[in-house]
């Protein structure tokens, strides 16, 4: 079957209408238009001219770029595979047997060709030109058929809405073979822009160099990439000739994109937030970049000649998008046969679940296919991820009828984290399971790989006498630290992580086509062996590295972050104060770490999912300081009504007595429900967003005025503390020396004096500095876990050593202390499970409930 003229080559494809303008720029040299042109002739020369199945084998390099051009233009129907990834090559050879192989050459424009056979033994459709591996899913024998016409609409779409004109240079950060780093080099090329050839990462500094030598004007990035770039101080590099960032491959968390919007308006170039798939050729949707800061959680619009739709579906709020444009697929192949299929496809379901703001922008809310049914009960599984987001834990949702399974990145308790959300989500315990591993599963693309985070619990589903899930993911969690954290090859680690079957001493993790997808795996096994890693580390050969090894031992100490070292030990001396055990007043410290966590934790998202999570952190001050309070008032006569209700520090007496005992708490509360309040006004948080740390300034300068006694806050008693919760905001936002030297400056100018002490004055500014210059702390290994326990039970133990420390004291001081302590862990305990064992029971009953009305239905059905 020969090529047929009408249908082969795509608008990109012509080449030579661009005459002498650069095409194509490599660390190298520089290729234009017509030299472009030349060498695609040639090698569609070589190809024939009978229409064939031809494979290329694709890295980012000029001889795949060739090859593709070349086979498109002479109207076969190409195979995109990897050619760093010799088993999904291999597996894609094997299903669909092309009749020609195109592999990567010299490097000269002129790829190697592997003639399999003469002519075809395929039935091509005359409209099939590409096909491509779904979702990043690299060596899936599911590919998408697209046609000239879906990769010519959407260049020029693409084309249109990021204004891509012939002064434009794009560098390739994305493979070839994924359908984003294909429709870069397609839209460039419709244009007669030009490409940045290169391989190289965006953590290596030969990437930048080779950017601002060759002035490119845009790159792409998956999210992945922004926390790279987040390494490598992307946000303050001078970059004159950057016109625009992309963004596609995932959801962009939305503090994200407005932080990265932000930070374009600052340096002169364009954020644009995109929404596609392989099945629409590659876009559907972009988001305006001068709306992603204001409308970050959104998709934006369809591109130039597309439309969205929403279809209701039963049972949920909102419903599925569906696509239509002229780059939606042909449809799936499976099987070589499906290659002779025509168009099956005229819309796309995208399965996504999405509404429609009034402004005409689109914003997706969750994925259809990411329900199930766990014990009769619908779950979310992205809810599920917001729940973990919202805990600052990063996670992985997914489920089966057998339950519920969670992968999580860092060392985490799996037991608490399983009840907790067994409560939240209303399964039984049993159900689910919490992994936590060093680094989430992901595909190719960077994409988080679901079914491997199904996998991480089929023994817990499915062994027989298995324990039940919650106990054997921590039990399997613990497993996986302990073997990672034993003795292991640096080179094993470099040939299993990039896929090399040979690694020399004096190979580097930029040698070996280290690339972003692997940087962040290979640091954190590299971090179990030799502790804290340089910052050029991916520059090291591996002789060095292993140099730097530090010997296999037991641990002795380990490191905390410093907040919760300084949370826990100004807990334990609260109460040894009040015991009279030794003194050291640090109340006030805890003011400073309660607005360092608040900055940190608190500010993220939009406007009103933000505040409907700062009043539920409320509320877990609230409820178990009023229950606790409430059962003093009942058991004792030191106490108002006023302390259960948290009203003292307002109609209190202003003398001291013990019902001012709780006033830490009610002033922490009446200062989060203020800042709720001031964080909803839409111009107060866009000032926020824009200037984290001059805002947080602002605060301090104001409330310094109470510090001063310049203005008076109203409250009969306690010492103005706001300032001090507004000091720890803006250590939060604190980047650079600058920033640390500002606040310690502050600390050391506005502390001395407060207290009446110097002893408390020191402590207090002691422990401020720490949290500002010292990011971790060491302790004894064997006290982490409580060093964790007393610090998470802070608040309970404030509450409960009232109570507790007067029984105790007449016997021991220090038992006085130890059994505050115990005490305060354990209402903290019993907090935690109660709303798990609420849900749980209710989910019971729910489940129970619907059998019986299932059982009662069949006879009726009979």
């Amino acid at each position: 079957m020969t090529a047929q003229p009408y249908l082969a080559g795509a608008a990109f494809t012509d080449l030579a209408r661009h005459g002498d303008r650069p095409a194509v720029f490599t660390a190298d040299g520089v290729l234009s238009y017509r030299e472009l042109a030349l060498r695609v002739d040639d090698v569609a020369t070589r190809l024939g001219t009978e229409r064939r199945l031809v494979a290329l084998a694709a890295r980012n390099d000029l001889d795949s770029l060739v090859g593709y051009l070349a086979a498109l233009s002479a109207g076969h129907a190409l195979l995109l595979a990897p050619a760093d990834k010799p088993e999904a090559l291999a597996s894609l050879m094997g299903a669909y047997d092309p009749d020609v192989l195109l592999l990567p050459g010299d490097g000269d424009g002129r790829p190697a060709l592997e003639e399999r056979r003469f002519g075809s033994r395929h039935e091509l459709h005359p409209e099939l030109a590409l096909l491509l591996s779904t979702s990043g899913s690299t060596g899936s024998p599911k590919l998408v058929r697209l046609s000239h016409a879906n990769l010519s609409a959407n260049a020029e779409a693409i084309a249109e809405y990021l204004r891509i004109g012939p002064d434009d240079r794009a560098v390739t950060t994305l493979p070839l073979h994924y359908c984003y780093g294909l429709s870069v080099v397609n839209s460039h090329l419709v244009r007669g822009a030009g490409l940045v050839l290169t391989d190289l990462s965006v953590v290596d500094p030969c990437f930048w160099d080779l950017f601002r030598e060759r002035r490119a004007t845009s790159f792409a990035a998956v999210p992945y990439t922004f926390d790279l770039l987040e390494r490598v101080g992307f946000a303050e590099a001078d970059l004159p000739h950057l016109r625009y960032v992309t963004q596609a491959g995932g959801r962009l968390a939305p503090e994200k994109v407005r932080s990265w919007a932000e930070a374009g308006q600052r340096r002169g170039w364009d954020l644009f937030v995109m929404y596609g798939a392989t099945e629409a050729t590659a876009r559907m949707a972009y988001l305006p970049p001068d709306l992603a800061a204001e409308y970050a959680e959104t998709i934006g619009v369809p591109v130039p000649g597309g439309t969205f739709r929403i279809e209701p579906v039963d049972g949920l709020a909102d419903g599925e998008l569906v696509y239509s444009g002229p780059n939606v697929m042909l449809g799936y192949a499976e099987h070589p046969a499906d290659l002779a299929l025509g168009r099956e496809v005229h819309e796309l379901r995208t399965g996504d679940l999405a509404r429609l703001h009034p402004n005409g922008l689109y914003e997706v809310v969750g994925r259809r296919s990411r329900f199930v049914k766990i014990v009769g009960l619908r779950v979310d599984l992205g809810q599920v991820e917001r729940i973990f987001a919202d805990m600052g834990i990063t996670a992985a949702a997914a489920g089966s009828d057998d339950g519920l399974v969670v992968a999580v990145e860092g060392d985490h308790d799996a037991g608490t984290l399983a009840k907790i959300l067994a409560g939240s989500v209303g399964l039984p315990r049993a159900a689910v399971v919490i992994h936590p591993v060093e680094a989430l599963p992901r595909l190719a693309t960077g994409k988080v790989d679901y079914p491997a985070v199904l996998g991480l619990a089929a023994a817990d589903f499915t062994a027989p006498g298995a324990a039940a899930p919650g106990v054997a993911a921590a039990g399997s969690g613990e497993a996986t630290a302990a073997k990672a954290e034993g003795p292991e090859d640096i080179q094993r680690i470099f040939a299993e992580a990039l896929e090399c079957s040979h690694v020399r001493d004096d190979d580097t993790f930029v040698s070996l086509d280290g690339d972003s997808l692997s940087y962040v795996a290979v640091s954190v096994r590299l971090e179990r062996v030799l502790g804290q890693l340089p910052p050029d580390w991916h520059l090291i050969p591996v002789q060095e590295l292993e140099r730097r090894r530090k010997p296999a031992r037991r641990r002795l100490v380990s490191f905390l972050e410093t907040s919760i070292v300084v949370r826990a030990a100004a807990t334990v001396c609260i109460v040894a104060t009040h015991v009279e055990l030794f003194m050291f007043q640090t109340a006030h410290l805890l003011f400073v770490v309660a607005g360092y966590n608040f900055a940190r934790f608190q500010l993220a998202d939009e406007r009103v999912p933000r505040l409907r999570r700062q009043l539920r952190g409320v509320a877990r001050i609230v409820l178990p300081s009023m229950a606790f309070i409430a059962l003093a008032y009942l058991l004792t006569d030191r106490y108002t009504i006023a302390n259960i209700f948290l009203l003292n520090a307002i109609v209190g007496p202003e003398e001291v007595t013990t019902q001012w005992h709780f006033w830490f708490v009610e002033l922490l509360v009446y200062i989060l429900l203020a800042l709720a309040a001031l964080m909803a006004v839409p111009r107060v948080d866009r000032w926020e967003r824009r200037a984290p740390f001059a805002f947080a300034l602002g605060l301090v300068a104001i409330a310094l005025l109470s510090r001063y006694d310049i203005v008076d806050p109203g409250l009969p008693k306690p010492p103005p503390v706001f300032w001090l919760f507004a000091l720890g905001w803006a250590l939060a936002r604190a980047r650079t020396n600058v920033h640390r030297l500002t606040v310690s400056a502050i600390t050391l100018l506005t502390l001395p004096g407060f207290f009446g002490s110097t002893v408390r004055d020191v402590t207090v500014a002691a422990g401020i500095l720490l949290l500002v210059w010292v990011p971790a702390l060491p302790v004894p290994a064997i006290l982490r876990r409580v060093t964790g326990w007393l610090a998470a039970a802070s608040l309970y133990i404030y509450l409960t050593h009232w109570l507790v420390y007067p029984v105790l004291l007449p016997l021991n001081p220090v038992l006085a202390v130890v059994g505050s302590l115990v005490v305060g862990v354990g209402y903290w305990a019993l907090c935690l499970w109660l709303p798990a064992a609420v849900a749980g029971f209710r989910a019971r009953r729910r489940n129970a409930r619907i059998t019986a009305e299932t059982v009662m239905e069949q006879p009726r059905r009979r």
